[in-house]
């Protein structure tokens, strides 16, 4: 359909190229590092950012164990047909700050898969809203499960625009004595 639209009108016709790696080799890369060590990788450009980050133009930009700050570039690729972008794109920036921030939390060996999220929007996003920040810090840490919480914001202004809590089941059985204790 919208092919057929941009020849019936190209003036209004944007388009847009992405380019992203293999995404299961840059996770068999990183299958051995720590998990802060693995996201300071991807943020150092070492090791190639998710494919979803390409296309939501996200990526982590501060790190420490349990806490991950993303910045993103929301743009009118990512709005709704009233205008405004989709709040999945915020959802979504959400959830993988909230991985990722669990992620740093996580020996060589382990992973996180998401369990559940809940997001509460406060502002609209536009593409005028420019660059857009997510801070998100580990809240819980037990040996199956993780919850964390993080705030959107516009970078510039510091307005909120959306909050989350996402809860990570961990994955894997390399937990340390450590994180043993933590049930």
């Amino acid at each position: 359909m919208a092919g057929r639209l941009a020849a019936s009108n190209p003036d209004a016709t944007r388009s847009l190229t992405l380019t992203w790696q293999d995404p299961l080799a840059s996770a068999a890369e990183g299958a051995g590092m720590s998990g802060l060590d693995y996201m300071k990788a991807i943020a150092a450009g070492e090791i190639p950012p998710a494919p979803i980050a390409v296309l939501l133009d996200m990526g982590p930009v501060e790190l420490a164990e349990g806490m991950v700050t993303f910045s993103g570039q929301p743009g009118e690729e990512h709005y709704n047909p009233i205008g405004i972008v989709h709040g999945g794109y915020a959802a979504t920036v959400l959830d993988s700050a909230i991985g990722c921030a669990v992620h740093t939390t996580l020996p060589a060996g382990m992973a996180y898969a998401s369990l559940g999220l809940e997001v509460k929007y406060q502002r609209a996003i536009t593409r005028d809203t420019g660059e857009i920040l997510c801070r998100a810090e580990v809240s819980y840490r037990g040996r199956r499960q993780a919850t964390a919480d993080a705030r959107l914001t516009a970078a510039s202004t510091g307005k909120l625009l959306a909050t989350g809590t996402g809860t990570c089941m961990l994955l894997g059985t390399d937990l340390t004595e450590n994180q043993a204790g933590n049930a």
